[in-house]
């Protein structure tokens, strides 16, 4: 008989009581993060986000973590906790529909900056794309081994924030 705890579900991750955090960013830190303070926001605060965006419409992790570094007057977001804290929210949204809600975050319709899909999202880049093809977008085979899946003129789907 096994000892292990069940793993706690990813809405009871996403429900989880917690504020952001502004840290300073350490010496160490990776060049590309930059210098200054950094916010480390919510899975909460990052699915209010991703609720705003209208079907057919889609932003990109780079321009959510722009906008977080924005509205909390920061140099940066954190980048890790960022992509953790959005696959929370995809992952307690596919919860969500396996107990039969209908409304939903839709997750999907947040694309790298390249425009590609999300491979850490539930069902992989393939069942990304799936998505964004029911919402009629349209998705490029890319890559040298056709490996990569990217939505067709990003800029025009692009939502401001």
């Amino acid at each position: 008989m096994s000892t292990k705890k069940p793993a706690k579900s990813w809405k009871l991750k996403m429900e989880k009581p917690s504020e952001p955090e502004i840290v300073k960013l350490p010496p160490n830190m990776p060049a590309a993060w930059g210098k200054g303070t950094m916010v480390i926001v919510t899975p909460k605060i990052i699915d209010a986000l991703v609720n705003t965006v209208p079907q057919g419409k889609l932003i990109t992790i780079g321009a959510m973590r722009k906008k977080f570094a924005h509205d909390y007057e920061t140099d940066t977001t954190c980048p890790l906790t960022t992509g953790i804290f959005l696959r929370i929210v995809a992952e307690a949204a596919e919860e969500n529909r396996r107990e039969g809600k209908n409304n939903i975050t839709p997750y999907w319709r947040v694309v790298r900056d390249t425009g590609e899909m999300i491979d850490k999202f539930p069902g992989g880049i393939e069942a990304h794309a799936e998505k964004l093809k029911e919402e009629d977008l349209a998705i490029l085979v890319t890559g040298r081994k056709g490996n990569k899946l990217v939505v067709a003129d990003l800029e025009a789907h692009l939502q401001p924030l």
